[in-house]
């Protein structure tokens, strides 16, 4: 009978042995902060990478291009903290964007709003585990329909640590978990702030629905008021001619 015989001692796997990605560099980190809308998740991101940067670490970050609320080179928490950054649709643009000299001396990369890139999963893996980077990503977790929004979800295996921030909620000041959309649109995507958006605990997730109904039914027939008003003064003035 034959026995495979492993090139990794146990004596590595518990610590006693040098265990490094390819090139001789440590493996790196993955952190995940994740919540609703409105809980903070850039703000505590920003936080994280003024400090590693403060440390004398090289410090890079990243958003979405579809992102252009506040800045298109900057991320801007919902307080106007900002931070310079690279705006992408992808993010294995990155590196060539960068620089691959620039790349190697790097040791942080910060992501916001995570949910909008299809290959984060692949992206944090080689950074992380080939590359020696440290990955700190903040996105939401999910939809206005609590579903699963792009791969944040993904990373959760993947990750050294993950943080859930919570909101207040609109309604009740009691801590939000989850984001109600204000809007009828249905589409995963819709960019926005607080005209779009608002935390909500979970009795006034389950409630807001019905209450956001109402809210519409009110502005449609104040809408409605306001055409047909409209109508009855330019009648009126026809009138008159």
């Amino acid at each position: 009978m034959s026995y495979f015989k492993s090139s990794i001692s146990l004596g590595s796997i518990q610590g006693g042995g040098d265990m490094t990605v390819p090139g001789n560099r440590m493996p790196g980190e993955i952190h995940v902060i994740v919540g609703p809308m409105f809980a903070g998740k850039t703000t505590a991101l920003l936080r994280r990478i003024r400090s590693e940067g403060d440390n004398g670490r090289n410090v890079a970050m990243i958003k979405s291009s579809k992102d252009v609320r506040y800045a298109i080179d900057s991320v801007v928490s919902h307080d106007g903290a900002k931070f310079p950054c690279w705006a992408l649709p992808d993010l294995s643009s990155f590196r060539d964007k960068f620089g691959g000299d620039a790349y190697a001396r790097l040791d942080v990369i910060g992501i916001d709003e995570a949910q909008f890139f299809e290959d984060l999963y692949d992206f944090c893996c080689k950074a992380a585990e080939q590359d020696g980077k440290t990955v700190i990503i903040a996105g939401l977790d999910g939809d206005y329909m609590r579903r699963s929004f792009g791969s944040v979800l993904d990373i959760i295996p993947l990750a050294d640590s993950v943080t859930k921030l919570t909101a207040r909620c609109e309604f009740c000041g009691k801590r939000a978990f989850f984001t109600l959309r204000k809007t009828e649109e249905i589409q995963t995507e819709l960019i926005g702030g607080a005209d779009v958006y608002m935390p909500v605990c979970r009795q006034h997730y389950v409630n807001g629905q019905l209450i956001m109904q109402s809210a519409r039914a009110v502005l449609l027939n104040c809408r409605v008021k306001r055409e047909v008003k409209s109508d009855d003064s330019c009648l009126e003035e026809a009138a008159v001619i």
